[in-house]
């Protein structure tokens, strides 16, 4: 039987190997080395191809240095549609200020951190009063914005990316965004700053913002719905991921045939078996039909801080001419999404 197989390689080391290079001699290893070179197999097939790419990004990815990552990848249309949770977003509005985040020591004393006002993710220190700077940014931002009408949280997010175009000392994930017209979606904007410098608005000054979530959930079931072929890329799993995958399942709404996703990768450090959704199978998928039954897919069991910039490096230069040369979406965000 193993004669059908190809052999493992053993990986040779070159001191002058690129990124490129290093994911492809990747492909002849196995367990996650091989995974990964799946993945960047998948996401150049993409590229290649008419496909509309669909980003869940979950976790800390932004406080861990991951921000220029995700400008690289929405600069240079890698991806066509971004699904945040809030904690992101709000990290990534911090650092296009001009804001850090330091690196400390995940064996801190935590008692200590808190008397000095600092906020402690793993090894990532935050001070207090800077983040608090953030959420004060925020909410004067949104309190120039109209109580008479309900945002999308891709409206809302279109226009915090077009102030901080303006005002932001660094390009960050929602400037570039807006500038592109990449829509971004946060659909639990609520658990996060974004969250509660709105609800310190409305108690200190009371002003009312109001959100039309259903708008989000019809607008991304038709951009699936609209679009000739769809895939994912999900770090971590939470809300992000299954916004993007239950969009599979609408496309009726539209006149279309609902279909799975097509392509599918995922970073994930979660298991299957606890029974949650960011450690969940693509097979799983399946039986929801929210990833299609022939769809290419590859689940990455990674610290998503290595295998992102190692994947996406690797695609920057193997992918140079898809990339390059692909044919694009079309988004119409200062009017809301709507159609391709």
């Amino acid at each position: 039987m193993a004669e059908h197989y190809p052999p493992v390689t053993p990986f040779s080391i070159s001191p002058s190997c690129s990124a490129s290079e290093l994911v492809a001699r990747m492909a002849d290893t196995s367990f996650q080395a091989r995974n990964l070179a799946r993945g960047a197999e998948i996401w150049g097939r993409m590229l290649a191809g008419e496909v509309t790419i669909f980003f869940g990004l979950a976790g800390a990815m932004v406080p861990a240095g991951m921000r220029q990552v995700m400008v690289y990848l929405i600069q240079n249309r890698l991806i066509d549609c971004l699904v945040s949770t809030g904690a992101n977003l709000v990290h990534d509005v911090h650092e296009t200020l001009g804001r850090r985040h330091w690196q400390g020591q995940a064996t801190a004393d935590d008692e200590e951190l808190a008397r000095r006002k600092i906020n402690r993710i793993h090894d990532v220190f935050l001070p207090e009063r800077e983040l608090d700077q953030t959420e004060e940014f925020i909410a004067r931002f949104s309190s120039g914005l109209s109580p008479d009408q309900a945002y999308s949280t891709g409206e809302y997010l279109f226009l915090l990316g077009k102030e901080l175009s303006s005002c932001g000392e660094e390009e960050g994930i929602l400037s570039a965004a807006a500038k592109a017209d990449i829509p971004v979606y946060c659909p639990a904007l609520a658990d996060s700053i974004l969250g509660t410098a709105l609800a310190c608005l409305r108690v200190s000054q009371g002003k009312h913002l109001y959100f039309d979530i259903v708008k989000d959930v019809v607008e991304m079931i038709q951009l699936v719905s609209s679009a000739k072929s769809s895939g994912v890329i999900f770090i971590g799993g939470g809300t992000p991921k299954n916004f993007i995958q239950q969009a599979a399942l609408y496309g009726y709404l539209f006149g279309k045939e609902p279909r799975g996703h097509e392509y599918a990768i995922q970073i994930t450090t979660d298991s299957p078996h606890w029974g949650g959704l960011s450690g969940c199978t693509f097979e799983e998928a399946h039986s929801w039909n929210k990833v299609a039954p022939q769809a290419l897919t590859v689940t990455i069991n990674s610290d998503a801080t290595i295998a992102l910039p190692i994947l996406v490096s690797a695609l920057a230069e193997s992918s140079a001419e898809s990339i390059k040369d692909r044919r694009k979406p079309v988004f119409h965000l200062a009017r809301g999404v709507g159609a391709l």
